[in-house]
């Protein structure tokens, strides 16, 4: 037996060496044209990386709805906006969209633009990646591009103080735990009480050969339906009573929320119409990890303008004309010199020109991005940002088929 033991120890501690952390939250999963054509993502930002125990971060940033919407995606009709991070570490504490206040899932236009703004507040120390993200209905969950936090301070200083309709102030924290055990306690009794009852007799090969015997009858005893109908009568009693006992004491309560917000998006931002951009072809390089794309390019604004951003599915390809925020410096997700174009002359203002823009960076493979190419929807979608001299930005939406390469 002490060897069996030994070897079983060896064996869990040889697979509890090869076990590395899993930091990820599924964002790789989804097929890739579900996370380029659908939620499209940008200027998504973080309040500050590091904090403590009570400390408020909030995630701010916006997000198109494609025009191109997947036909095997259901329409955004009914969508959850959430963060997500490895567990109760943080909690929400406030949420915006367009500068509403909403609780509930809302009904999302394509080709319409939104602003988001989540409030959360530190829970647990620790180093957390946290993303927003959009529940679609009957689709699953659409990953915005993530960021590490580190929580800082003592887990047993946190504290969530509300009040109450009757005015009391109260910490979530702990407010109703004794309740919640005790509850749970009186179910997990009754429970164990039930199962010992039945497992102190005799169970499988016994009842079998009882059954085989035409013994049926005696495996239930009067006792045992005696014992069965006080719990038929007792469990309804005790439920409908507590529950009568808890309306009385907290008369006023506001139920879980149910409905459907309806929200207007913002003023048209994306393919306002100043710039026109429609693409040709596209073709993904499997050996040089890259997306290159023929586009027709409009230029309808007062101003020279240069391509300086590629986004697609959280994934930034950027170049020197684009303004990259510092904390995005060195997040994995942006490549800083990923977009190559083969004509980087300023577009000038009624000009019209076909220009080869290439994304190429690692982070299509890292990313899973690369399996776009056996997917029964192989269509690239994303955003292509326009600067003009005098600062302003011009962000266009577009959708193309795309044709794999591995030469």
């Amino acid at each position: 037996m002490l060897k069996r033991l030994g070897f079983l120890g060896c064996v869990l501690t040889t697979l509890a060496a090869g076990i590395s952390v899993a930091h990820a939250h599924g964002e790789k999963a989804l097929e890739p044209f579900i996370r380029m054509r659908t939620i499209q993502w940008y200027d998504v930002s973080w309040s500050n990386p590091t904090v403590e125990v009570n400390d408020a971060v909030t995630v701010t940033g916006r997000f198109h709805v494609a025009e191109d919407w997947p036909i095997g995606v259901p329409k955004p009709e009914a969508a959850y906006l959430n963060i997500s991070v490895p567990g109760p570490v943080m909690i929400r504490t406030e949420r915006y969209l367009n500068g509403q206040p909403w609780t509930n899932s809302v009904a999302l236009r394509p080709g319409a633009d939104y602003d988001f703004k989540v409030v959360l507040k530190a829970r647990v120390p620790g180093r957390y990646h946290i993303h927003p993200f959009f529940n679609l209905k009957d689709a699953g969950p659409v990953m915005g591009p993530g960021r590490w936090i580190e929580i800082g301070g003592d887990a047993a200083a946190f504290s969530n103080p509300v009040k109450t309709l009757g005015g009391e102030v109260i910490d979530m924290e702990s407010y109703g735990l004794a309740t919640g055990v005790m509850w749970h306690g009186l179910w997990l009794l009754v429970g164990l009480a039930w199962l010992l009852w039945w497992i102190s007799r005799p169970l499988f090969f016994p009842r079998y050969k009882m059954l085989e015997a035409g013994r049926e009858a005696e495996l239930v005893t009067p006792l045992d339906r005696r014992i069965a109908k006080v719990i038929l009568v007792a469990v309804p009693v005790v439920v409908l009573g507590a529950n009568a006992m808890a309306q009385n004491a907290y008369p006023n309560t506001i139920p879980l929320q149910a409905a459907l917000d309806h929200i207007d998006p913002l003023e048209p931002v994306v393919n306002t119409g100043a710039v026109q951009v429609k693409i040709l072809r596209a073709e993904y390089r499997v050996p040089g990890r890259s997306m290159a794309m023929t586009a027709q390019i409009f230029n309808g604004t007062g101003h020279p303008i240069r391509i300086g951003e590629f986004a697609t599915a959280g994934l930034r390809f950027i170049n020197a004309v684009a303004v990259v925020p510092s904390q995005d410096e060195t997040d994995h997700l942006t490549a800083a010199a990923g977009l190559h174009l083969d004509n980087d002359a300023p577009i000038q203002p009624g000009e019209r020109r076909t220009v080869m823009i290439s994304a190429t960076d690692a982070i299509w493979e890292t990313e899973k991005l690369d399996g776009l190419i056996r997917d029964a929807d192989s269509r690239l979608g994303g955003l292509l940002f326009f600067y003009d001299d005098a600062g302003q930005r011009y962000i266009t939406s577009s959708s193309v088929a795309v044709i794999p390469r591995f030469d």
